[in-house]
């Protein structure tokens, strides 16, 4: 509801604005002398029509703003059946590939980004290990695992899984007090 209340007072306003500033050019110019006769200074005249032109202007683009449509679709991947059409958000498949990322034990913070290309998806995982696992045999069963997860959940192939290793989990140790 806010939304559209904004862009009906952004349209009012560029109306306005507008309105005023086409007078201000049509007064300053000269074109209706027999209305107003303004005693300015030559210098002035043209400021006044440089700022009312550029008035307008603004006024030009506020008026489309408040007018346009708002395409806030999120990016997603489509795909054709002989059913109908399935869109899949960018965020879906991020989210299936955290979950596959996950299942791996000795990984956490996880984050992803998905990219699709012509062969598929490029997944980039961050993650943070636990350090007491080999972490080349980690970052491999994370790849595997999202790439076929992901595959068998969304249908769409996986041509790369990037996994970067942000950091070493920090274990600390308690030493138990014995009194």
């Amino acid at each position: 509801m806010g939304r559209i209340f904004d862009r009906l007072l952004l349209f009012l306003y560029s109306i306005v604005i507008g309105t005023l500033s086409v007078a201000a050019i049509i007064v300053a110019s000269g074109l209706l002398p027999d209305l107003i006769v303004l005693n300015l200074p030559d210098g002035m005249l043209i400021t006044v029509i440089t700022v009312a032109a550029v008035l307008f202007l603004i006024s030009i683009r506020f008026f489309y703003v408040s007018i346009r449509r708002e395409r806030t679709s999120l990016p997603s991947i489509d795909q054709r059946t002989e059913i109908g059409d399935i869109k899949i958000s960018l965020e879906t498949i991020e989210n299936v590939a955290l979950k596959a990322a996950g299942r791996v034990r000795g990984v956490k913070d996880l984050k992803a980004r998905i990219r699709a290309n012509d062969a598929g998806l490029d997944i980039m995982i961050r993650a943070i290990v636990d350090g007491e696992n080999a972490i080349p045999g980690i970052t491999e069963e994370v790849q595997r695992n999202v790439r076929d997860y992901v595959h068998e959940i969304t249908g769409i192939p996986v041509s790369y899984v990037s996994v970067y290793v942000a950091n070493v989990v920090q274990t600390q140790t308690f030493k138990a007090r014995v009194e």
